[in-house]
């Protein structure tokens, strides 16, 4: 860890410097500012440094993200800048974590969710449209498959291409040709990056359930740093944890990913979690979905006091100051769900998702 790191302020005082790690594009940049803004405001005495990198993900721009085949395109240089102590934290949109993560590392915050829906964004010639009323045969940009193979049974007069980029790219690739009528991004990126004015429609549960995580920012730290996981753990938001372990409990144990399109819709209502999860064909024709719900109400007092022991992760996220039985049941509720769909099947609608999907 980086104790020598420290700053003087010009009046002889020393600052701890904390030295944040992020991807370069405009969208990271913003997010990882916010959580920043939020780390100086309660400990106004530490020096900020923002390390920006490209990953992976964002070098190889002619695929489609579910042909790459690597489950941390988003994440792994970050990892390793982590690892090698070149910087004390990394900030991600959550979405874009693996639910398992590699030994020594832990997430250690999950900031409250921005809205966790698709949005529609339509080409400047077709304002006013809806997905409904696009004219047939419509071309519709994603490089999502959980979004395509929902939207094909939803709208089936129109038609699904892969567009690739950052939001930035993927907007002028809408505006200035004539290829796509819409695209599909998440409501929460177009918001962060101040574009609420693109968003045409937001996409409910019953047209389009979202993917594990999104729309909430994760902060990953080493796992044995116990002084900085203490530092960013007051920025946990105790309904968007419980609700992202159950989505990502869920994915893990249908063993889903990039390259299978799984989705989710939670919510939490009167002390209860309400998760429906779903899996799809690639084309959307085949499809399982089903609800269950769980008390996450604190147990007796003296139970939900006491304290959850640090090194427990569950599906990757380290939160000690949320109680443990409601933590255990909001991962069993993922568990749960998974279970009751891979008994109706859902195991083989993956495997063929997956197998098509890896022969495009």
């Amino acid at each position: 860890m980086s104790e020598e790191a420290s700053a003087s302020d010009g009046n002889g005082k020393v600052s701890r410097v904390i030295r944040i790690g992020t991807r370069k594009s405009q969208l990271a940049r913003i997010q990882t500012d916010s959580v920043a803004d939020k780390l100086k405001e309660l400990y106004p005495d530490i020096h900020i440094e923002i390390v920006a990198m490209s990953t992976t993900g964002d070098k190889i721009l002619d695929t489609a993200l579910s042909k790459i085949g690597e489950k941390s395109l988003f994440t792994k240089e970050l990892e390793n800048a982590l690892e090698r102590n070149e910087v004390d934290l990394v900030v991600h949109s959550l979405k874009d974590l693996p639910t398992s993560l590699p030994p020594g590392f832990t997430i250690g915050a999950v900031l409250k969710r921005e809205n966790p829906h698709d949005a529609v964004v339509l080409h400047p010639k077709h304002i006013g449209k809806t997905l409904d009323t696009l004219p047939e045969n419509s071309v519709i940009g994603t490089s999502s498959l959980r979004r395509a193979a929902q939207l094909k049974k939803r709208f089936p007069h129109l038609e699904f291409k892969d567009i690739r980029g950052n939001l930035n790219t993927r907007l002028k690739k809408l505006d200035e040709k004539e290829d796509f009528a819409a695209i599909i991004l998440a409501a929460a990126g177009l918001r962060r990056m101040g574009w609420d004015n693109r968003i045409s429609m937001i996409l409910g549960p019953e047209d389009c359930m979202y993917a594990v995580g999104q729309g909430a920012l994760a902060v990953e730290v080493r796992a044995r740093d116990v002084d900085i996981l203490e530092m960013v753990s007051v920025l946990h938001d105790p309904d968007t944890v419980l609700r992202c372990m159950a989505e990502r409990a869920f994915l893990r144990h249908l063993e889903g990913g990039c390259s299978v399109p799984v989705a989710v819709y939670t919510q939490v209502k009167d002390s209860q979690l309400y998760m429906t999860g779903a899996v799809y064909s690639l084309d959307g024709s085949d499809s399982l979905k089903d609800t269950m719900q769980t008390s996450i109400a604190a147990a007796a007092a003296d139970k939900s006091l006491e304290e959850v022991d640090e090194r427990v992760q569950r599906v990757g996220i380290t939160a000690s100051k949320i109680p443990g039985d409601a933590q255990d049941r909001a991962e069993r509720l993922g568990v749960d769900l998974a279970n009751l769909l891979l008994s109706k099947g859902a195991k083989e609608i993956l495997t063929v998702a997956r197998q098509l999907n890896d022969a495009r």
